[in-house]
């Protein structure tokens, strides 16, 4: 409950009708003579009379009772000032009149009128203002067990946190200072918020005052930011929070009901990656647009950010009726005005799919739908084959068909020199579409990326709910290494990578550096408030069917070269696809998998991808 004083307006009026008299005395006053006051007294009656008639409906008609002072800022001196210069000009226009027609006797000075506007606006303004003052000294007086907030970044974001603070009372947190590397914001203030120092200051700045809470208000710093004031802080038992990076923000606002405990989606957090909005506005903006697997962790995020650009359409095709549901509302809850349906269907049903295209038309495809967990894939190779593989190919084939502009395949780093059922579907895949743009000159391509944190099934999920459990964590080689992204961040370039294709292409994001799973897991344990093998143990239990140590970013013999996107990589030489030979095996493969006959699948397989190495 807030402690704010609750001022009702109804006194707030008997006030304004005090400081409405003084405001027209006080104006003759300061404009005329000791001596000349008695003369005028009249006029200076018959203007306090005109001034309560005319001023105070005036105040009720802008709402200047119907407001909490309590939180005045300065949309409310911007009404203020309005609604005062309103009333003081009728006030003005009503004793014009009355001093044409002679109607003030002797007369009046009628440059009382500006006085009593500057008088009006002070007094009426100062009283609304004064009760916020102390109505925060009466909250600080309160609170006695206020915290105090150090804000790292003295940028827009910041300066909004430090204003939702300094509103909101019921966190009680009160802002002591701001820590940030631009040198012209040393010593600057920002809200009543000093900038005290640099960000690297952020140690002996927790040593030398008293801090309960950091909160790091800077959407675009990179992880080894995050983790430099993550670690300062656990080491000092003080809490810290985090605005949500530049990606989670898009299409969003910032405030403190967005702060969030440090993830460690931020600890590997990089600089944000600019896109070219003209571009993507151009190929997105007012389209057809249709996403398969938009339940998903992958493609509900392409749901959500196509939604920024204003589809005709967004078709939202999946085959989880639940997935697809909370997909739905949320971007219904969104993006209210935006025309978005839902479909329910199995892309491995030809005929459903015609279906869906004759019926909406699409003009761009995201073909996001996938089976994606490797052991689960190793133990089903029949469903892997019929979802990843024939799936691809019935979409691929119903969209020339129906003569859809571009598609985009969302692949994987998995399916180079493919070690599992998964990779080696997946590229499988991947030759469907390149085959299909070749042979028909149609800007269709292929985006490759790595794991991405976060989604379902993901090793930090996985880890999160053994932690929660009181552990043991569980690795399967303590050198195993793995591409991360976040997930926001490979939508992000995939919707710039799909608007760069011409046909044929085979993009690759940049994933930086591989990240050792034993490394991300001790991160976890300690973002957790615990630490390894000591409240938490670590566990190696082997590696399983299909998983490589390290995942390879390149075929043997194969380059990748910078595009205009220093973020994004395309195949230096267009990947020849042998249409017929590719065709051939489908049609095997579909045989196959109507018969469960597996290790065939697997022998197949292996002979197309020769750089593969699935194992039986």
């Amino acid at each position: 409950m807030s402690s704010r004083p609750h001022v009702r307006n109804r006194f707030v009026l008997i006030g304004d009708l005090a400081l409405t008299i003084v405001s027209v005395l006080g104006s003759f006053a300061l404009r005329l003579d000791v001596s000349e006051l008695p003369f005028y007294f009249p006029a200076a009656l018959v203007m306090c009379a005109v001034a309560l008639l005319v001023k105070i409906p005036t105040y009720y008609f802008f709402g200047l009772y119907r407001r909490l002072w309590v939180y005045a800022s300065t949309n409310e001196l911007r009404l203020i000032t309005i609604a005062v210069s309103t009333a003081s000009v009728l006030t003005s226009g009503v004793m014009v009149v009355l001093y044409y027609f002679n109607l003030i006797q002797p007369g009046m000075p009628r440059s009382a009128l500006g006085i009593d506007w500057l008088i009006s606006l002070i007094l009426i303004g100062g009283s609304r203002f004064v009760l916020r003052i102390l109505a925060e000294q009466s909250t600080a007086q309160a609170n006695a067990k206020t915290r105090h907030a150090l804000i790292l970044g003295a940028g827009d974001a910041g300066a909004l946190v430090v204003r939702e603070l300094q509103k909101t009372s019921q966190l009680n947190l009160i802002p002591v200072g701001f820590l940030d590397d631009d040198p012209a914001k040393q010593n600057h203030n920002i809200y009543g918020v000093t900038v005290i120092g640099k960000i690297d200051q952020l140690a002996k700045t927790l040593d030398t005052k008293q801090v309960n809470e950091v909160i790091i208000a800077i959407p675009s710093a990179p992880g080894h930011i995050i983790r430099l004031v993550n670690d300062e802080c656990r080491k000092r038992g003080i809490t810290s929070r985090i605005i949500p990076g530049f990606y989670e923000l898009l299409g969003g606002k910032v405030s403190v009901n967005r702060l969030r405990e440090v993830d460690i989606t931020d600890l590997l957090r990089r600089e944000p990656a600019k896109i070219d909005d003209h571009l993507i506005g151009a190929t997105l903006g007012g389209k057809q647009i249709l996403v398969t697997g938009a339940g998903g962790s992958i493609g509900s995020e392409l749901c959500r950010q196509l939604a920024r650009w204003n589809p005709a359409e967004l078709v939202l095709l999946g085959h989880g009726e639940n997935s697809i549901f909370e997909a739905l509302q949320e971007l219904k809850n969104d993006f209210p005005s935006l025309n978005i349906q839902a479909v329910i269907a199995d892309i491995r049903e030809l005929n459903r799919i015609e279906k869906v295209f004759n019926q909406h038309k699409p003009q761009v495809v995201f073909h996001a739908a996938a089976h994606k967990h490797v052991p689960l894939m190793e133990a089903n190779v029949e469903e892997a084959v019929t979802n990843n593989v024939l799936g691809t190919k019935n979409v691929v084939e119903t969209a020339v068909r129906h003569g859809v502009e571009r598609l985009v395949l969302i692949s994987t780093d998995k399916a180079v020199r493919p070690a599992s059922v998964m990779g080696a579907t997946k590229r499988l895949a991947e030759m469907a579409v390149l085959d299909t743009a070749q042979r028909n000159n149609l800007p269709y391509s292929v985006v490759r990326f790595g794991n991405v944190l976060g989604s379902r099934g993901s090793v930090v999920r996985t880890f999160k709910n053994q932690i929660a459990r009181g552990g043991p964590v569980t690795i399967t080689h303590p050198d195993m290494y793995r591409y991360f992204m976040i997930i926001p961040e490979a939508v992000h370039l995939v919707l710039q990578a799909a608007c760069m294709g011409t046909g044929g292409e085979v993009f690759m994001l940049n994933m930086g550096e591989q990240v050792r799973i034993l490394d991300l897991a001790e991160d976890l344990i300690r973002l957790s408030g615990l630490e390894p093998y000591r409240d938490i143990d670590i566990q190696t239990t082997g590696i399983r069917p299909g998983e490589k140590l390290r995942e390879d970013l390149l075929e043997d013999g194969v380059d990748f070269e910078r595009t205009q996107h220093s973020e994004i990589f395309r195949m230096s030489k267009e990947e020849h696809v042998d249409g017929a030979a590719l065709a051939q095996t489908l049609d095997k493969l579909s045989d196959l998998a109507l018969h469960s006959r597996t290790d065939d699948l697997i022998q197949t397989i292996n002979h197309f991808l020769p750089s593969g190495s699935v194992q039986q």
